[in-house]
């Protein structure tokens, strides 16, 4: 299936880094295309790391959230005023959020993505975004992903 998907886009697969600097030098992407990619990671992702695949989960969440980031801008930018935040300042911004949403630490979410993209003037949308998704996450009753794995450790041994 991965075979499959790899000549069908190479960015369907693999760790999420290529996709992610596609998304944020300003590859084009349709909207249709933003959805389909978004949904075989959404499945892949955890698929893979279920099996024991290599593939970590820094690299995957933040595709995610560029993909994210990437598709809220196609959704809204209808309603935004000109001169605002392209599209990859959104997948900045989407990427800080999943990562803080998944992981549950916004503060080194926004370190991370600021230092990795240099994009420092989106710090404060950055933080807010990771508030938020913290706060989200927090109410949804979901548990931290390395809390949840140290206790599946724990469990096994």
């Amino acid at each position: 299936m991965v075979g499959a998907l790899m000549a069908l886009d190479p960015l369907l697969t693999g760790g999420g880094d290529q996709l992610s600097e596609h998304l944020l030098t300003g590859g084009t992407v349709t909207v249709a295309a933003l959805v389909v990619c978004l949904a075989v990671r959404f499945v892949a992702g955890p698929l893979s790391y279920a099996a024991a695949t290599p593939g970590g989960l820094f690299a995957p969440l933040l595709a995610l959230g560029a993909l994210w980031g990437m598709l809220t801008h196609a959704l809204v930018s209808p309603l935004l005023p000109a001169g605002s935040a392209g599209p990859a300042a959104f997948a900045v911004v989407g990427m800080a959020a999943v990562f803080t949403g998944v992981v549950r630490a916004p503060l080194t979410g926004a370190v991370l993505v600021v230092e990795m993209t240099g994009a420092g003037v989106l710090l404060l949308p950055l933080l807010i975004a990771c508030f938020a998704a913290t706060v989200t996450a927090n109410r949804l009753g979901s548990e931290p992903i390395y809390d949840t794995l140290r206790r599946r450790m724990l469990e096994r041994t």
